[in-house]
């Protein structure tokens, strides 16, 4: 039994949706190998079967016992190795789809990890949704039915070899007319292929949209934006239904002539054949053959036009899959990197400098000056300049930078799955106020959490953010607002436990909670002009410096 996903998928070929593909197939060249062979024998055991009962009838009619006995065997032992080679090729066929698919989701999301926060700028949420459900299946089957397609030239050889032999005009007509056949189908796959291609575009991006629109249903309603975003949403969804509808008539022909073609062409070699048999030219078990030949083609030609028809939706994936794979992170990994080392923290570009081993507090005039401090602080600015222990982040190791640092902002992500897996054994809770949270909940730490947290109000994903961060428990952790969703109470209680869960640690608060702010050891204020423009603690920033009052009081008294 082959375990899947793979431990190492390996670094896939992104020149072309082509190339993806190819180096897939090389991936699991024994898999491929095994389903062609066993796709084949189990196409020729199916190829024999008329000419075994065309001589069944020869030998009836000859009174020939013998022969008969012979063509009954030879009958039973071609149904047999149909039946156990058909079974290996399904078996193959299936382990082909898997672990093609596999691969594919496991290389987009090992690259999504790389790009990290660049991904969200460059890439819309449904389309790499997308490669884990439609592409998956379409990249699967594209190789699950490369078997099938082996077994059905050796198959189509073969007859047209026997009929060869019986009647060479008739082998001719074979001969010629499944190339032409293949043709005509394959006229169809260049605007099925543009068609769909653009389908999976729009597809995607409402996705996209419609997990906007769930992640942000609470604000939506508060604001009265719903009915807004209901039209923006049905408006996008008839564009991908009218897409889906220009793919379905290609694929509606296609289908008619996958039917009709073939139906036409084995129509016409029975004609022959009768005509034939007729003429005394070929016996009455050759003409049985022949029809059972014409009847038999029909699977072998829509195996053909169906592998056609699933290689031109697997390069659509692939190329959605390629598209995602090319992008580059916002910091590449130099070869002089340096590891990461543990002392103070500065930021020139706003002259923030954050002491080792203390309690750092950012209060900014624009909340949005303190974001993009934490980001440069956090090394998720391609243009940030911040120092560490003297040395610049982007000389770092990213690696070490990831692990040297955190950032914790509301917009990170609470994961579907046990509570456990995010917060640990739990020990943060009580620093992060929520062990209500936790004790609310039928399985406590054990109990499933839906996606994003939706389960839980705003607060409490809050406080479950900080919980996680705290159990992550960096050497840097930088928090952007933490408090802003939770009552003032919940607030003291966090603002009088955070400098004990942190002790020893570097620690960076942008807010301008006067709760917050008075626990910091130190307060930057941060001016108009995003630069800091006064540093001390709290309470004699209030009395020495009007504007940082004005900023953390909210002009009040």
């Amino acid at each position: 039994m082959r375990r899947l996903p793979q431990a190492e998928p390996g670094e896939p070929d992104c020149r072309s949706a082509g190339r993806y593909l190819l180096w897939i197939a090389r991936g699991q060249l024994s898999l491929i190998a095994g389903g062609v062979c066993f796709g084949v024998l189990w196409m020729i055991s199916q190829a024999l079967v008329p000419a075994a009962i065309g001589a069944g009838v020869d030998a009836l009619a000859r009174g020939d016992r013998h022969g008969l006995l012979k063509a009954g065997a030879a009958v039973l032992g071609l149904g047999a190795a149909t039946a156990v080679t058909g079974i290996l090729r399904h078996r193959f066929a299936v382990s082909n789809f898997l672990s093609a698919g596999f691969r594919t989701v496991q290389v987009t999301a090992r690259h999504a990890t790389r790009l990290g926060a660049a991904l969200q700028k460059r890439v819309a949420t449904g389309e790499v949704v997308s490669i884990g459900t439609t592409d998956f299946d379409h990249i699967g089957y594209s190789v699950d039915v490369s078997a099938r397609a082996s077994g059905s030239v050796v198959a189509i050889v073969v007859v047209t070899a026997l009929l060869l032999r019986v009647s060479v005009p008739l082998g001719l007509v074979v001969v010629l007319g499944v190339p032409l056949l293949v043709a005509v189908v394959g006229l169809l796959l260049r605007p099925l292929h543009r068609r769909r291609r653009h389908q999976r575009q729009l597809a995607g991006e409402l996705t996209g949209r419609a997990g906007d629109i769930v992640a942000g249903l609470r604000v939506l309603r508060g604001v009265g934006g719903e009915a807004e975003f209901s039209r923006r949403y049905r408006t996008e969804s008839q564009r991908v239904r009218f897409a889906g509808v220009r793919v379905a008539r290609v694929e509606s022909t296609l289908e008619a002539a996958q039917i009709l073609l073939p139906g036409c062409f084995i129509a016409l070699v029975t004609w022959l054949g009768a005509r034939f048999a007729v003429a005394g030219r070929i016996s009455p078990g050759e003409l049985v053959a022949f029809y059972a030949y014409a009847a038999f083609l029909i699977g072998p030609l829509r195996t053909l036009t169906e592998f056609a028809e699933k290689l031109t939706r697997g390069l659509v994936a692939a190329g959605r899959v390629v598209a995602v794979l090319r992008l580059e992170p916002d910091f590449q990994e130099r070869p002089d990197s340096v590891p990461a080392e543990d002392g103070d923290l500065d930021d020139p570009d706003s002259g923030l400098r954050v002491p080792r081993h203390r309690l750092t507090a950012v209060a900014a005039v624009r909340p949005e000056d303190a974001i993009a401090i934490a980001e440069r602080l956090a090394l998720l600015d391609p243009a940030s300049r911040a120092r560490l222990h003297g040395v610049p982040l982007r000389d770092m190791a990213i690696a070490d930078v990831r692990r040297h640092v955190l950032l914790s902002d509301n917009d990170a992500t609470l994961f579907r799955g046990p509570l456990r897996d995010e917060v640990g054994d739990g020990a943060t809770l009580a620093d992060a106020a929520a062990l209500d949270v936790v004790e609310a909940l039928p399985g406590g730490l054990d109990a499933e959490i839906a996606e994003r947290g939706r389960d839980f109000s705003g607060g409490q994903q809050q406080r479950l953010r900080l919980a996680r961060a705290l159990a992550a428990d960096p050497p840097v952790l930088v928090l952007v607002e933490p408090t802003s969703a939770v009552d003032a109470h919940t607030e003291a209680r966090i603002a009088e436990r955070l400098p004990a869960a942190r002790a020893g640690r570097t620690t960076v608060v942008c807010t301008t909670s006067p709760l917050l702010l008075d626990r910091a050891d130190t307060v930057a204020f941060v001016g108009a002009d995003g630069r800091v423009a006064a540093t001390g603690a709290h309470r004699e920033l209030l009395d020495s410096c009007p504007q940082y009052a004005m900023t953390v009081t909210r002009g009040e008294d």
